[in-house]
């Protein structure tokens, strides 16, 4: 099966072509560009440099979120323009997941974390025997003195991994000794863990069409929570003039 993955939920953007289980070929920038300006030009460089067209992709896959408001609407975006003019399924993977599947070959609890601002991470749990991942905890947006304490309940080796690994480690090695971080080049989400997922899915018959695809922000974005305090106000307002 050949896969065309997209991952830009975060400050690095990424896109990867993985056919039957091997990596292919993956481009990664981290250089402050606007996802919008690197994504597609990265794909069809990439395409071009494999000799492989649109048509000849069996699915295009993209990491649907959590992560940056911005960034997993142009990754979802990208995946669906594309996909819809191959005429090729989707395949829309948890971020938390992709990242988990970087770290798949070793052996104890894989902890991938991205900032979410506000003293929280963006956070699943999974358990890897060294070739399987095993979901221990569903994506969530969680505080850092509750994964914490979460943390503390297991002795055997915590592997972080993402873009709030460094931020994890540095607040919570203190008190969870176990926490290791991971390889520089893995810190980082990559496209090549959102193929690695996307096979899985496919596998399971969770391909979409382009229209099934949404994105998946466990919270709401910060014009969301501003403009619900604004009519909470206004409305506690209201109550107190009547």
């Amino acid at each position: 099966m050949r896969i065309l993955a997209f991952e830009s939920s975060a400050k690095a953007a990424s896109v990867a072509l993985m056919e039957d289980g091997t990596l292919v070929a993956e481009s990664f920038v981290n250089n402050g560009k606007t996802h919008s300006a690197t994504l597609m030009p990265m794909a069809q460089q990439l395409l071009r440099d494999c000799g492989v067209a649109a048509g000849d992709l069996d699915a295009v896959a993209v990491a649907r979120g959590p992560g940056s408001f911005t960034g997993v609407r142009i990754g979802v975006a990208a995946a669906k323009g594309l996909a819809w003019a191959a005429e090729k399924p989707v395949c829309g993977v948890s971020t938390l997941e992709a990242m988990a599947f970087q770290l798949r070959q070793v052996r104890g609890i894989v902890c991938p974390v991205m900032d979410a601002r506000r003293a929280q991470v963006y956070n699943a749990l999974f358990s890897s025997d060294g070739e399987t991942l095993t979901r221990c905890a569903e994506d969530r947006a969680i505080s850092l003195e509750d994964l914490k304490k979460e943390l503390q309940k297991t002795e055997i080796p915590i592997f972080l991994v993402g873009d709030g690994s460094r931020l994890c480690y540095n607040t919570l090695k203190a008190e969870v000794p176990n926490l290791i971080l991971p390889p520089a080049h893995l810190e980082m989400q990559r496209a090549s863990g959102v193929a690695m997922a996307a096979l899985k899915a496919a596998a399971a018959g969770e391909l979409q069409t382009p229209e099934e695809l949404v994105p998946n922000y466990l919270r709401l974005s910060q014009a969301e929570r501003e403009r619900l305090s604004r009519l909470s106000a206004e409305n506690q307002k209201l109550k107190g003039d009547s």
